[in-house]
């Protein structure tokens, strides 16, 4: 089985050199468009506490968390991860790095032996250093190579992703 596990904030972004406002965050955006195309269920990592509407609130929160080691509490998803094969992990990239939302979810669940097609949204830094943090906290997963998609563009990243899908052969969510 193969599934779509995504962090994504709308609210205010940084999107094209200006602030603006997303009624749908970007990494969710991909998260929708790989969804479409392979037919896989889609999970959201919720924070427990929301992140701040404002963006410059965002940044130094997300800043703080970083340099502190702050692993931000996120809902409970009610995943079974047992028949789970293949995991499509989107998020945005934040500091060049994963959010810590994220790392914090991943250090806390067991994904050994699952394969992990990394997904990132972003402003100009695609991944950053967030393949090499995942590898870290994910040694006993099969790391797949990842798709950086510009957030700005997600509206027209649909040849992007139908090409990244193609090289695993992705077709009704079953790798072929």
């Amino acid at each position: 089985m193969t599934i779509i596990l995504y962090f994504s904030r709308k609210d205010e972004n940084f999107v094209d050199g200006e602030i603006k406002t997303l009624s749908s965050g970007n990494t969710e955006i991909v998260a929708e468009k790989i969804g479409q195309k392979i037919g896989a269920p889609s999970f959201e990592i919720v924070p427990k506490v929301a992140y701040p509407y404002d963006y410059q609130e965002v940044v130094k929160l997300a800043q703080k968390e970083k340099t502190e080691g702050i692993k931000p509490l996120y809902q409970t998803l009610n995943i079974h991860l047992d028949h789970v094969a293949n995991i499509f992990l989107g998020f945005p990239n934040w500091f060049g790095s994963m959010p810590q939302i994220v790392a914090h979810f991943l250090e806390k669940t067991d994904l050994a032996g699952k394969k992990i097609y990394p997904f990132c949204t972003h402003e100009g830094s695609a991944f950053g250093f967030s393949l090499m943090e995942l590898r870290e906290i994910c040694p006993d997963s099969n790391i797949q190579l990842g798709l950086p998609v510009r957030g700005s563009r997600v509206a027209k990243a649909d040849e992007a992703i139908a090409n990244w899908l193609a090289e695993y052969k992705m077709n009704g969510g079953k790798l072929k």
